[in-house]
């Protein structure tokens, strides 16, 4: 059996309820970047930040745990290679399921039965 990978993503509010991962939206489906070198994800998550995005946090995380989560959430993905400079595409989403700033209420979190994929559904899932 083949050891996880060791990726680095883009997240919106680390470590918050309302904690948001960047995906690229391909048509009508979303995917989620891996990127195998943290300085080229940091360089892409300072390329979206000319963009007007919010400042992202870049997370190292197991590539299966990511693959999982995007299995699950019917979001596909793609593992840019070191070095390969991948650039944000010029037109952005307008309207997302993620807000900058935005924290729920008590009132608006869902109780799961799993605890453990209910809190890496949320922080995959802020970014369509």
């Amino acid at each position: 059996m083949v050891a996880p990978m060791r990726v680095f993503v883009l997240l919106f509010n680390a470590r918050t309820e309302n904690e948001g991962i960047h995906t690229i939206q391909v048509g009508a489906r979303n995917k989620l970047l891996m990127f195998e070198s943290e300085d080229d994800a940091t360089r892409f998550a300072l390329m979206l930040e000319a963009q007007d995005f919010p400042p992202a946090t870049v997370e190292r995380m197991d590539s299966d745990e990511v693959e999982e989560f995007c299995n699950g959430a019917g979001y596909d993905w793609e593992l840019v290679p070191d070095g390969a400079l991948a650039v944000p595409p010029e037109s952005n989403v307008e309207d997302t399921d993620w807000k900058e700033g935005k924290n729920p209420s008590p009132d608006d979190k869902e109780i799961a039965d799993d605890a453990e994929l209910d809190r890496i559904r949320r922080q995959f899932e802020g970014l369509l």
